[in-house]
């Protein structure tokens, strides 16, 4: 029973936080955005101490639960080993592990590479061996636009039967080495978990060691009861941390994920998940009655906290350009200053807590968030304004970053916040130069911040306009960038502030 509550709750777990990901809708993230702030790397950079106290308590009482229950990288190991031994041979299905020594100088030479990452600023790279972040970006670039084609296949097929219970989404480009990075990182860890079991997580994830250490001293263990164990070893060889060693009856509990899989293929029913006092691991003298086993109550109070269901999609409607001139696609400017989101303070605080896990950018329904293509920045989200500009009213980013890389704002304080200026190209905007009167930034500036301006202030009526923008009133949200007809690069143009202005 311990095994298939465990086994729920992590397949809700999973569902939950791909969903964040890949739901475009918001449903997912309002619900379940929790999720991503419980995981243990972002709670530690956002300095949540009631999750990481959470997390360190659930860790003491029931082992490294967290592993097999809320780590989506580590249920996804799961669900690769699942299919390892459902797709094998017969007689290749079951017993397929063994005991192995733990890699103590590698565990704990990735933990110290870890830290010293942290320490020093340069946590894109932590990012990296970071489990939650790591799926992120599996999720992002590989799942979500599988399911975006889905949606738009049923969107097609619903609107042939004058349906719009679905609507089309626009896919976002293909970026190159989120796409490598999230192969990789897929590859490796699908290979030492088809090949190794739990190898990844009791080896190179910096978080399970962290853990694995906790564990030592759990109050909760898997015990083997030597006075009923007859000496199969059917526990050392399906256990997937390899850390069972039957010749001993010991368990490594820094390595042990709690996944109950040792207690659901013991016949003898000689391995219990019970208090580490409560037996010796050597036995229990024969006759005495087995103490009354309360964990279950304990094992369901906290995975009902986890469980639930995926959102639905919500229904919707989106507008298109259309007409008949061709339309030239907007490319990237050359910008004084890298932009980042309203919330994140300044381009060093995001570069110093951001793990690169994608989700803001999952959930910018504007298309401005982007994975950053620079060294120092590599696949941080940034701002761009190619395919649409950051509506004030919007402040998703912020409701959603779970490392604190963005700070959560509301729509008075993101109006208020300046991100970057506008400057115009006045050797390419239309009013300036060709004399056409556009304006089109100035109409759709939210705030104001661009005005259009005689050349000749002396011949107000006959004289040519231009823009002009009035830096001290721009907020930096790009509208004027995405919208100015000049194609493909704009006549005006946003570049961001290290550290962002107030008013």
């Amino acid at each position: 029973m311990l095994r298939k509550i465990r086994i729920f709750v992590a397949i809700a777990a999973l569902i939950c936080i791909t969903a964040l990901f890949t739901d475009f809708t918001g449903t997912a993230a309002r619900w379940w955005g929790w999720l991503a702030k419980i995981q243990f790397v972002p709670a530690m950079l956002a300095l949540n101490i009631v999750a990481l106290a959470v997390l360190v308590l659930i860790t003491v009482v029931m082992g490294r639960v967290y592993c097999s229950v809320i780590c989506p990288l580590g249920i996804m190991q799961d669900c690769i080993n699942w299919v390892r031994s459902h797709t094998a041979a017969r007689g290749a299905r079951r017993n397929r592990f063994g005991y192995r020594k733990p890699l103590t100088a590698v565990r704990l030479g990735v933990l110290a590479l870890f830290v010293v990452l942290i320490a020093f600023g340069f946590t894109y790279l932590a990012g990296r061996r970071d489990p939650y972040s790591g799926y992120g970006r599996i999720a992002s670039a590989l799942i979500a636009p599988l399911y975006d084609g889905v949606n738009n296949v049923l969107a097609a097929e619903a609107e042939g039967y004058g349906s719009y219970a679905f609507y089309r989404v626009d896919t976002p480009p293909v970026v190159w080495p989120v796409l490598a990075i999230a192969l990789l990182t897929l590859t490796v860890v699908g290979l030492m978990s088809w090949f190794g079991g739990r190898r990844y997580c009791n080896t190179i994830c910096p978080v399970g060691t962290i853990l694995g250490y906790i564990s030592k001293i759990s109050l909760l263990r898997p015990v083997i009861d030597t006075s009923k164990c007859n000496g199969c070893r059917s526990c050392e060889r399906n256990c997937k941390a390899s850390c069972i060693d039957a010749s001993s009856h010991s368990v490594d509990y820094s390595r042990c994920v709690a996944c109950m899989d040792c207690i659901d293929n013991c016949r003898q029913g000689a391995i219990s998940y019970t208090f580490r006092n409560s037996k010796s691991k050597r036995g229990v003298a024969e006759g005495t009655e087995p103490s009354v086993d309360k964990t279950r109550r304990t094992f369901l109070a906290t995975g009902a906290v986890i469980a639930g269901t995926a959102a639905v999609n919500a229904a919707g409607g989106k507008l298109h350009d259309g007409g008949l001139a061709p339309i030239v696609p907007k490319t990237t400017p050359v910008r004084k200053g890298r932009i980042v989101p309203p919330g994140a303070v300044s381009v060093a605080n995001l570069e110093r807590r951001c793990t690169a896990c994608q989700l803001c950018i999952s959930n910018c329904p504007n298309g401005v968030l982007r994975p950053s293509m620079d060294v120092a920045s590599l696949l941080q989200p940034e701002v761009g304004y190619e395919h649409g500009y950051c509506r004030p009213e919007c402040t998703r980013c912020s409701e959603v970053c779970p490392t604190g890389a963005i700070l959560k704002i509301d729509e008075a304080e993101k109006s208020a916040i300046h991100i970057g200026y506008a400057h115009v190209d006045y050797d390419r905007c239309l009013s300036a130069s060709e004399g056409v009167n556009c304006g089109k930034c100035s109409r759709k500036c939210p705030v104001g911040a661009i005005t259009m301006t005689a050349v000749d202030p002396s011949d107000a009526d006959g004289s040519r306009m231009m823009p002009v923008v009035n830096e001290s009133r721009c907020i930096g949200c790009g509208a004027c960038e995405n919208l100015c007809p000049v194609s493909p690069v704009s006549a005006i143009v946003v570049s961001g502030y290290e550290i962002h202005r107030i008013n």
